[in-house]
Order: structure tokens, then C-alpha cells, then sequence
């Protein structure tokens, strides 16, 4: 695709950039083998191509003229059973950037050329190893934040979403065949589609595709985190909170107001849960126009955030910053957090309980109530769901709007079977539905929807 030859055989540094002790050139193509056996001398053994498949072998790549490049272990890999269903090399060098530089450079001189971003994966689907879905799930495992998040990769890598999607096509598949028997021959001795079969089978597929839109959520959230906001006017402890669910000195602390002059933002695995949690600046009068900026980026995280953690001093009375932010965050899920418990409390309570449904006591200088927060926050993101490790979550955007279409398609076609319309509505609506679903594991595609969704990878996967 991208209008090069996926016939051509490609090469790539597959090890992020950097120092390490090993490194990986991934070749695949016709000619991996009789590349591998120009630039590979074996200490000892015979060449690359006249090798066993799945065997490793110790040698150097070498150069005429110059000799040694780099000390090597080669990995050899035999079409079809190799990630891309071609014959496959892989170079462990050293992991510098110039002993890898040096040798792909000499893999590249000797008859392949630099792959694209994910077109070793690429190839994987188009050769028939994966589904597209199956393929998009190899991005979601190296992005991964969480274990959860990673379980949920792996669980669609192994399929689970694919199964999940034929066996609905399986059941729309069995209504269409009825209706269209019926369609295509009427001068047959054909019994009509049954209607009571067909409409437990549209409701079958109706079920099952709003189970997946109402598990999407959840998988995005594990894909992409939650936005949470810590907000409160300054010097409250916001910068205190963020350390100590952090579990490290992330945010500078001093008892003067204002020194957070601009957002911090990290993620932390709570539950189980990506949490992309924002430190604000605390929302004070400026001072300059650094603080005023700060303080514009402060207000805009509140208004996009998913959860907001609206934070107060216990051991002051509230100020008319306090009640501002109560009124700014009142159309958010907010956590009210009265902080500093470890003195005296002058805070009034009563009115902060009176305006949140979510509130707790804590002591972020003293870490005291930081697990009750991090339960708090997984409950309100899940609300009572438990992911377990063989959950099967939609969470790329691509598939949810593909099911999304079809399950309106399927209720459409419900509806056109319930009020009697012809057998040639509902299947048009099935069949529609169905090219949904296909579009989903890639039964269906365009060179520009393989374009997008590779270039989202790194150059070696």
C-alpha cells in the first residue's frame, strides 16, 4: 500500500532509540535469507538460508573492505509460520545507535529497502495472519499504560474481539440467507422466512452490539485514561496531593502561594486504571502574564476534565475563591477533598457535604486517606463493573463508530420487519450492517484506511 511494492523485501530497527545492551534489526521479505547470507559470516555452521527455521546463530556482519561490523546472534525465521507470513531475520547487535546504524545500513546496501511505519504488521494482515482488528491491537499493547490496559490488548490480539464480531455476523448471516431465499427465487416451493426465527436473530445481534457500545467506554478509558483535574484555590495542597499519588516528588512543595505557576500532568495506574491527572495552578489574581496564562490553561483543564478533584484547606475558613470553583465545577463529577486534616479544622464542612455528593477527609502531607481517594476514583470510573482478564472491551474509536452504524442498521431492520415491510428492506438493512462488521476485521478495506491506521505505528512493528 502507500503505493510502494509489498513485495519488496523491507528492513528496520525494531528497539527504540538509545543506549542498551542489545539491539534489533527485523528483515522480511523473499530475499531475507540471501541477504542474511551476503552480510552474516557464522563463527561457525552453515549459511542463513540452508538453516532450520526458529534457530539462532552466532557470527558477525561483515563488510569487504572494511570487515567486522558488529558481533551478532541472528535469528532465522521461515515463511509462513513468522510474524508476517515471509521468511524473516532478525539481528540482535549491540543496542548504540551507531553499531544498529552501521548495520542496517549494510542490510540496506545489500537489496531491501527501509519498511514504512507498521508495515511489518501491515504485512501481517494482508498476508492473513491477523484480522485489522487483530492488528490495531498490536498498537493498543505497545501503548498500554496499565496491566489491565495490556490484558485488554492481548485478549484482542488473541481474537476475542474477532469472535465476538462473527459470531453476530454468524446469526445476521442465517436471517439474510432466509430472507433472501425468498427474494431470489419466489417461484420456488420456498416456506417464508420465519418471522418469530428471524426477529430472535436481529435481536440477538441488537443485544450483543449494545453490550459492545455500553463496554466501550470502559475500554477507552483503559486505552486512554481518565482526564482528572486537581483544582483549588492556591496553596491548598494540590501540588502535595499529586506527589502523593504519584508515591514521589513530582511537584515542588513550599508554603508559599502560587508556586505551581503552570499545569503538571502525569499518568498513574490506579485499580488498575490509566489516570491522567493534572496539577493546576491554583486560581489566584495574576500577577504577571505567565500566571495569567497559567491560569487560562487551569480553567480550560477543568472545563475538559472527566473527574475533577476539587480540593479545600481544612484548617482555613472558605475563602470566595472556594465558592467560586464550587459553582465552576458543579456540572462536573467532582471528588470534594478537604485536605490538611492533621490541624485544626476551620473549614465549613457542613457546606461542602451540603454541595457534593463525593467527599472525603485527607492529609496529603501526612498520607493519610490517599488509598480511600484511589478507591473513590476507580469507583466512580467503573462504577461497580470489575475488569476481570478475560474482559473483552471495544476501545478503538474506528470500531466503536462501525458498531455503532450497525447496530442502528440492525434496529432499523427490526422495525421494518415488525411493521410488515418487505423481506427486500430488512435484508438491505442486514446487509448493510454486516459491511459494517467486515469493515471492522478488515473483510472490507482502502488503501487510505490502511494508510492511516499503520502510520500510527513505529517504523519496526
Amino acid at each position: 500500500m502507500r503505493g510502494y511494492n509489498t513485495s519488496d523485501t523491507i528492513a528496520a530497527i525494531s528497539t527504540p532509540p538509545g543506549e542498551s545492551g542489545i539491539g534489533i534489526i527485523r528483515i522480511s521479505g523473499k530475499d531475507a535469507l540471501p541477504l542474511a547470507d551476503k552480510i552474516f559470516t557464522p563463527k561457525k555452521g552453515p549459511k542463513p538460508s540452508t538453516v532450520k527455521t526458529y534457530t539462532m546463530h552466532y557470527g558477525h556482519i561483515t563488510k569487504p573492505g572494511q570487515g567486522v561490523i558488529d558481533e551478532v546472534i541472528l535469528t532465522v525465521m521461515r515463511a509462513p509460520r513468522s510474524y508476517t507470513k515471509e521468511d524473516v531475520v532478525e539481528i540482535n547487535c549491540h543496542g548504540g545507535i551507531v553499531s544498529l546504524r552501521a548495520v542496517l545500513d549494510r542490510v540496506l546496501e545489500s537489496g531491501c529497502r527501509l519498511a514504512e511505519p507498521g508495515e511489518f504488521t501491515m504485512r501481517a494482515f494482508l498476508n492473513g495472519r491477523l484480522d485489522l482488528s487483530q492488528a490495531e491491537a498490536v498498537l493498543d499493547i505497545i501503548r498500554a499504560k496499565t496491566d489491565s490496559a495490556l490484558r485488554a490488548g492481548l485478549n484482542q490480539l488473541k481474537g476475542a474481539i474477532s469472535a465476538r464480531i462473527n459470531g453476530i455476523r454468524k446469526g445476521l448471516l442465517e436471517a439474510l440467507s432466509a430472507l433472501e431465499a425468498n427474494i431470489d427465487f419466489p417461484e420456488e416451493d420456498i416456506a417464508p422466512p420465519d418471522h418469530k426465527q428471524t426477529r430472535l436473530l436481529l435481536d440477538s445481534a441488537n443485544n450483543s452490539l449494545k453490550s459492545m457500545i455500553e463496554d466501550s467506554r470502559f475500554g477507552r478509558v483503559l486505552r486512554d485514561g481518565i482526564k482528572t483535574v486537581i483544582c483549588g484555590r492556591a496553596n491548598v495542597g494540590k501540588s502535595s496531593l499529586l506527589n502523593a499519588l504519584l508515591k514521589t516528588e513530582r511537584s515542588i512543595v513550599t508554603p508559599i502561594a502560587g508556586t505551581t505557576r503552570d499545569t503538571i500532568e502525569e499518568i498513574i495506574d490506579i485499580k488498575g486504571i490509566p489516570v491522567r491527572i493534572v496539577d493546576t495552578a491554583g486560581i489566584i489574581e495574576p500577577r504577571d502574564l505567565i500566571e495569567k496564562k497559567a491560569v487560562q490553561r487551569s480553567r480550560k483543564y477543568i472545563e475538559t476534565a472527566d473527574l475533577v478533584i476539587l480540593l479545600f484547606d481544612g484548617s482555613k475558613k472558605i475563602s470566595p475563591e472556594d465558592k467560586a470553583l464550587m459553582k465552576k465545577v458543579k456540572s462536573k463529577v467532582t471528588i470534594a477533598v478537604i485536605n490538611k486534616t492533621d490541624l485544626p479544622l476551620r473549614a465549613d464542612k457542613k457546606l461542602i457535604l451540603g454541595k457534593f455528593r463525593h467527599t472525603l477527609d485527607i492529609s496529603a502531607k501526612k498520607n493519610k486517606n490517599i488509598n480511600l481517594l484511589e478507591d473513590k476514583i476507580a469507583q466512580l470510573v467503573l462504577q461497580g463493573r470489575i475488569i476481570g482478564s478475560d474482559s473483552v472491551l471495544t476501545a478503538n474509536s474506528r470500531h466503536i463508530r462501525a458498531v455503532k452504524e450497525a447496530q442502528k442498521l440492525i434496529a432499523q431492520a427490526i422495525n421494518s420487519l415488525d411493521n410488515g415491510l418487505t423481506a427486500e428492506c430488512v435484508a438491505e438493512d442486514i446487509k448493510s450492517a454486516l459491511t459494517c462488521l467486515d469493515e471492522i476485521l478488515g473483510k472490507r478495506f482502502s488503501q487510505e484506511l490502511l494508510n492511516k491506521i499503520f502510520s500510527e505505528f513505529c517504523i519496526g512493528k
